[in-house]
């Protein structure tokens, strides 16, 4: 029995189309994956220990946004911090509702320049998890961090003299639930 010509073209396209399906739906994790391999974009990596100081130092510049949704004051508590590259380092954040009403928020985070994501290493970190505020709260988020001594051997990183840790929150939607 030999298949017609259309019949070919026909289940040629399904199959296409079914495997452009699966790759929309497969873009997001994976390009989250490749990110958090490459540091592209400036994505940390997540990490259990710091290596140890080499004695060397690095500027670490600390920076907040919030979107204008959500009723929330969120800044560093210092702008700025000189570390030791390879040690263990903390900073903090503080964030207060301004609202009436309990709200939660998630924080997103980045680090520029871009090129240094990859050597920058968060242990543990309040963006990790959603962060519910009660009306006029206010809380201290710690971020315990190192940066790479492998920086110290990357052409395109070894020179940066500083490293500006960026986080934005945003409102939860709580209509969503979590899956």
């Amino acid at each position: 029995m030999r298949i017609s010509r259309n019949l070919r073209v026909g289940l040629m396209g399904a199959v296409l189309v079914c495997g452009m399906t699966g790759l929309g739906f497969a873009a997001v994790p994976l390009y989250r994956i490749f990110c958090e391999a490459t540091g592209l974009n400036g994505t940390t990596q997540r990490g259990l220990r710091a290596p140890g100081a080499t004695g060397q130092k690095i500027t670490v510049a600390f920076d907040s946004n919030v979107s204008p949704k959500l009723p929330w004051k969120f800044a560093p508590e210092r702008r700025a911090d000189t570390i030791d590259i390879g040690g263990r380092d903390m900073a903090f954040f503080t964030a207060t509702n301004q609202s009436s009403r309990p709200i939660t928020g998630t924080a997103t985070f980045n680090v520029t320049p871009a090129q240094v994501g990859k050597y920058f290493t968060k242990i543990q970190c309040f963006c990790f998890t959603q962060q519910t505020l009660q009306p006029g709260e206010t809380v201290r988020m710690p971020v315990i961090f190192f940066v790479d001594p492998k920086i110290l051997n990357d052409p395109d990183a070894r020179d940066v003299q500083e490293i500006t840790l960026s986080y934005t929150f945003y409102p939860v939607d709580s209509a969503k639930t979590p899956s």
